[in-house]
């Protein structure tokens, strides 16, 4: 894990066909990726995203 994903652990994902998953940004807190999460789904965005604590690399 890199410092950088250290400091950023919140991550939202995209969920795609087949249990893959995409990590489409990491966060310092929760709150922040909570908002993004929210605007991602207000405005329209496609697919199914969710909020995670990573302490690890997620593939």
């Amino acid at each position: 894990m890199t410092y950088s994903e250290r400091l950023h652990p919140w991550v939202i994902i995209r969920l795609l066909p087949q249990m893959q998953r995409v990590v489409v940004a990491r966060f310092r807190n929760r709150s922040d990726a909570e908002g993004h999460l929210w605007g991602a789904s207000h405005f329209g965005k496609k697919g199914t995203f969710i909020r995670e604590y990573s302490s690890r690399i997620i593939p």
